[in-house]
């Protein structure tokens, strides 16, 4: 096994257990902090997928602008409505969640067929590219050419984003707060 194989399986292994955690959890402080290794451990996965504008965007905006965002909600959100979520049954293993479970369950068998029985180094689709030298090699032209785009050609979308974003936080604000009758 090659050192990106290994990174690959801990990285694909602490983003499924932290999101496993994050599900099953009844404690939502330790699900929004595990939710930030999720994220993290994906940046990590689109690191070694060469895509590494896509991690630096997973870390900007979902850990800094909607982890944060999560954040303030529950920080706003009254003791009472957290105490009365916490306290809620979960009940998992009922009759209602088996076609949940079996599809799941499918899905995993197809994963792990899939895994084991293809070998990626003998598609032909990527014999055929790497006959033609038509492979992305990691530069920082790549990068350096979204940064600029984003900057001079789609400034005014990426400013109505961003804009859209702060509207989105103050409205999340608003409805955090109590009523005054309540």
């Amino acid at each position: 096994m090659s050192a990106a194989q290994i990174l690959f399986g801990l990285m694909s292994f602490i983003a499924l257990a932290s999101a496993v955690y994050v599900a099953a959890s009844n404690n939502l402080v330790r699900s929004v902090f595990m939710f930030f290794v999720t994220l993290f451990a994906l940046a990590g996965l689109y690191v070694l997928a060469l895509a590494d504008f896509v991690a630096v965007t997973q870390i900007v905006i979902y850990v800094g602008g909607i982890l944060v965002l999560i954040l303030f909600v529950f920080m706003l959100s009254g003791r009472e409505t957290l105490e009365a979520m916490q306290h809620q049954p979960k009940r998992l293993w009922k009759l209602a969640n088996l076609p949940a479970f079996l599809i799941c369950a499918l899905l995993l068998i197809v994963l792990f067929n899939l895994f084991m029985n293809t070998n990626a180094d003998a598609l032909p689709w990527i014999k055929q590219a790497v006959h033609n030298n038509d492979v992305i090699k990691a530069e920082n032209t790549m990068t350096e050419n979204i940064g600029i785009n984003l900057m001079t050609r789609y400034l005014l979308p990426f400013e109505v984003i961003s804009i859209l974003l702060l509207m989105a936080l103050a409205g999340a604000a608003h409805l955090s707060r109590k009523e005054a009758g309540a």
